[in-house]
């Protein structure tokens, strides 16, 4: 599939093309749970890339905006019955101005995305036993908490919280750059959860590779910061991978395609090279967070370019 070719902006996003369903992979059960749209700035979006370029591909509105999505996986063990929530998008704390700042899909109207679309997958959040944080900026972990009658309330009442701790100390003491992406009202809650905080139990041998339970386990990666952990699940050979914001979108396959977000780019350079390798080699499908046009992608390497040679929703995975 040639990314190069411009995104058509009228197709509405993936997951509003298709009602999710629950989808067997070995000893787990997924679900897409899709918390809302934002519109992020293309010019961050794509970092030194030039405009004429990523314009092409994803096509900016008026103001300069890309349109992404907040889209959440939901992961049942039928081994354990533990039910894991990856991330949990923006939540609807925003005021207005800011709702319009990110072009949210939800927010100011009072609507709570992430709430009906866990029921439409038959899940209240007091079921959720485990939030999996890929990392803590705002678009990943705002659904974690809301206001209840001008309380600030935990939503998922019950669930253990699971973040790498060295993005753990990134998150509660931020450098000035990264500060505005960790916003008061989700961090304070998260770090003061004490009794179901696990900073993920990782040692030397395992920093780059903490288990969730056999089959679940997640690789870290540093550049776009510190600790970003991508969840993968594994059945036999065969392999899906969370990527969360080391490829925000299909677009970003190139390896020089980084964000401006991202902390550390020569960083994330070599892990999109080895993850891309390793993708390619035993053909891992990855599972993607904001692109709001692709949900499951596969990639190759293709005269020398990286590109994605295959496409699926997670509905119609075979396995």
């Amino acid at each position: 599939m040639d990314t190069s070719r411009p995104i058509d902006l009228s197709l509405p996003s993936a997951g509003a093309i298709q009602d999710h369903r629950w989808v067997r992979f070995g000893s787990f059960e997924l679900h897409w749970i899709e918390t809302g749209d934002i519109w992020l700035d293309g010019g961050a979006m794509f970092g030194i890339v030039p405009k004429t370029l990523w314009a092409r591909q994803l096509p900016p509105d008026d103001k300069n905006r890309i349109p992404m999505t907040m889209r959440c996986l939901l992961i049942r063990s039928l081994t354990t019955g533990r039910l894991y929530l990856v991330d949990n998008g923006a939540g609807n704390k925003f005021n207005e101005k800011m709702t319009s700042i990110y072009g949210l899909s939800y927010g100011a109207k009072g609507e709570k995305q992430l709430e009906s679309s866990l029921a439409r997958a038959g899940v209240q959040p007091s079921e959720i036993t485990d939030l999996i944080f890929t990392h803590l900026h705002f678009d990943h972990c705002g659904g974690t908490t809301d206001y209840v009658d001008g309380t600030l309330t935990h939503v998922f009442p019950n669930a253990c919280y699971h973040v790498h701790p060295d993005h753990f100390r990134t998150a509660t003491k931020p450098n000035p750059r990264e500060q505005a992406s960790f916003l008061p009202d989700n961090i304070g809650p998260i770090a003061s959860a004490c009794e179901r905080l696990y900073l993920l139990n990782v040692s030397r041998d395992n920093v780059n590779h903490p288990v969730y339970e056999p089959g679940l386990d997640a690789l870290v990666m540093n550049g776009h910061t510190l600790g970003q952990q991508l969840p993968k699940i594994t059945s036999g050979d065969q392999h899906l991978v969370f990527v969360a914001d080391l490829f925000p979108t299909a677009q970003h396959l190139p390896l020089v395609w980084i964000m401006g977000y991202d902390m550390f780019p020569t960083q994330t350079l070599k892990e999109k090279h080895t993850i891309l390798e390793q993708a390619t080699a035993e053909q891992w499908w990855l599972l993607m967070e904001h692109d709001r046009f692709h949900e499951c992608i596969q990639v190759g390497n293709i005269d020398g370019r990286w590109k994605v040679i295959a496409t699926s929703t997670l509905n119609d995975l075979v396995f």
